[in-house]
């Protein structure tokens, strides 16, 4: 066990995390309830409803918004086979139009980009022109996670609403990778695919044709 004790909603160096998505993780799901440590009680259960910007020629930076707020995590390097996010920007609507054309469009890796002749875009606006760009589709993410602490790692279970469509989710996070790794033997997740959010929302979409881990 690591001597960096991580606490749920601290700020801390990036995260390496575990995450899978499918139809059940009932048994690794009661586990890890079992083997948590007291949380706080505004993690028990927590609910949000975002939009994820998907693209057909993007897989390393992920776009969200939630609440009018756009952020952007790309992603860095594979250790273990754990994935570890950092920050790209972060984002407000209305939003400059400078920030769209040298931020937010280039973390899709698209060609044929929308000509912006305003100053600022609202969230409406921007959406519209996703809608119109062939290689780029919004889609409506709904959450209800359960969180939990093993092995001082950050942990969830939940259920995902992907453009209403529901599948069923299991996390692990810390800043120590061996941390993850112990609770994910732990917990009986050994084996099971690591699939990220961008990964799960496109294959339930159809933009990737895989299925999800069961």
């Amino acid at each position: 066990m690591s001597n960096n004790k991580l606490e749920i909603g601290q700020i801390s160096k990036p995260r390496f995390e575990f995450r899978s998505f499918g139809r059940c993780f009932r048994d690794a799901a009661a586990r890890m309830a079992r083997l948590s440590v007291p949380v706080p009680e505004a993690v028990w259960e927590r609910r949000s409803s975002e939009v994820y910007i998907v693209s057909r020629t993007n897989d390393v930076n992920n776009t969200k918004i939630r609440d009018g707020k756009m952020d952007i995590k790309t992603y860095v390097q594979t250790v273990d086979g754990l994935e570890q996010w950092n920050p790209l920007m972060k984002g407000e609507f209305p939003i400059l139009a400078r920030v769209l054309s040298e931020e937010v469009f280039p973390a899709f890796m698209v060609d044929n980009l929308p000509k912006l002749t305003q100053e600022y875009y609202t969230l409406e606006e921007f959406l519209e022109m996703v809608e119109r760009h062939p290689d780029l589709q919004a889609v409506v993410v709904e959450k209800v996670r359960y969180g939990y602490m093993v092995n001082y790692t950050i942990c969830e279970t939940g259920e995902v609403y992907i453009n209403g469509a529901m599948v069923k989710t299991i996390n692990s996070e810390s800043t120590e990778v061996e941390d993850v790794l112990k609770t994910i033997r732990e917990v009986g997740l050994e084996g099971v695919e690591n699939i990220n959010y961008l990964q799960a929302i496109k294959r339930v979409i159809g933009m990737i044709n895989k299925p999800l881990a069961n």
